[in-house]
């Protein structure tokens, strides 16, 4: 092993540069060429390969997103753009690739390796957290605590006008950073993906609370957990609003803004260990595996594995927040 390539692919999250900067720094302490390639597996397929010294990545600990860029390539999934991908790896004897994203990221990588025999290890990056093999993915404690400051603001300005305020985040599939930004943000409920709640209830609670004095109510709510999304729950709740006065229902989309920004010290620790672990396990022989961490230990899960098992909400967090809620 001489020469390892590094990428980040699909959407971007706080912490993917600590953890570029520490394969760089790690593999070139252990005697490796490292090249950086941009834009992720549509850079692959065009070739834009960087060799990346100790400078390369200085000062970046602090800086969201990704110094290398990332992207989505239709091209990549298919037969002829991973067999192209492979040999471009080869001609520039690149030995092993280091990958860094979520479930997408890791299918391509899978592909490479069972097709073509590519050396790669993944690293999870994203801010969805739905990734298995790992407690958490690079980027969540950033975009929680992201949108927990946003709610927070909200709410001094819900107690002040009487209103309800309905929180969209991100998750289309998983409800992983609307459950910990609710139970953490004191919301008066959670609406995900992976539990059909009866929104009639909700709303019936909401005002329930409002009688009794309440002044405020926020409601936090994955992007893909209902039909119609949150301005469709929003007129559900205005609806239900026959017999109170005064109050105003109003939707907040935090949307990308729970992208961005400095990665919190947790996301820069993570990345840190589990780009320094990447490496490892490549000089290892360690090949088509993800590293994690899990109860504060080190793991390896295999890429088949990750891709194919769908990581399961935390119910008893769910029942935590309902109870603390009530």
């Amino acid at each position: 092993m001489k020469t390892i390539g590094l990428l980040t692919s699909g959407g971007d999250a706080p912490g993917m540069n600590a953890c570029i900067r520490a394969v760089v720094r790690s593999a070139i302490g252990k005697g490796l060429r490292v090249f950086g390639i941009r834009d992720g597996y549509r850079g692959l397929l065009a070739g834009t390969f960087e060799e990346m010294g100790m400078r390369s990545v200085g000062n970046i600990l602090q800086r969201g997103g990704t110094i290398l860029g990332t992207s989505r390539c239709e091209e990549f999934k298919t037969e002829e753009g991973c067999r192209q991908a492979a040999d471009l790896l080869r001609r520039r004897e690149v030995d092993g690739l280091v990958v860094i994203g979520g479930d997408g990221t890791f299918k391509g990588a899978l592909d490479m390796h069972e097709r073509h025999g590519i050396h790669v290890v993944g690293v999870p990056g994203t801010i969805d957290n739905d990734v298995t093999g790992t407690d958490y993915t690079l980027g969540f404690d950033t975009a929680v605590n992201t949108a927990l400051e946003a709610i927070d603001r909200l709410r001094d300005t819900a107690d002040s006008l009487r209103r309800v305020f309905l929180v969209e985040v991100m998750g289309r599939r998983h409800g992983y950073l609307a459950l910990y930004v609710g139970l953490v943000g004191g919301a008066d409920a959670v609406l995900v993906p992976e539990v059909s709640d009866d929104i009639g209830a909700m709303c019936q609670a909401i005002w329930d609370g409002l009688a009794r004095g309440k002044r405020s109510s926020i409601v936090v709510v994955a992007e893909g957990a209902t039909a119609g999304g949150v301005f469709k729950i929003a007129e559900q709740v205005t609806g239900s609003a026959d017999d109170i006065e005064d109050i105003d229902t109003r939707v907040c989309v935090l949307g990308h803004i729970q992208r961005g920004g400095r990665p919190s010290a947790a996301d820069r620790l993570l990345g840190s260990i589990l780009g320094d672990a990447a490496v490892d396990a490549i000089l290892s022989g360690v090949s088509c595996h993800m590293v994690g961490r899990i109860k504060g230990q080190t793991v390896m899960t295999p890429l088949e594995q990750v891709v194919s098992e769908d990581r399961e909400l935390p119910m008893d967090l769910l029942e935590l927040m309902r109870r603390l809620s009530t």
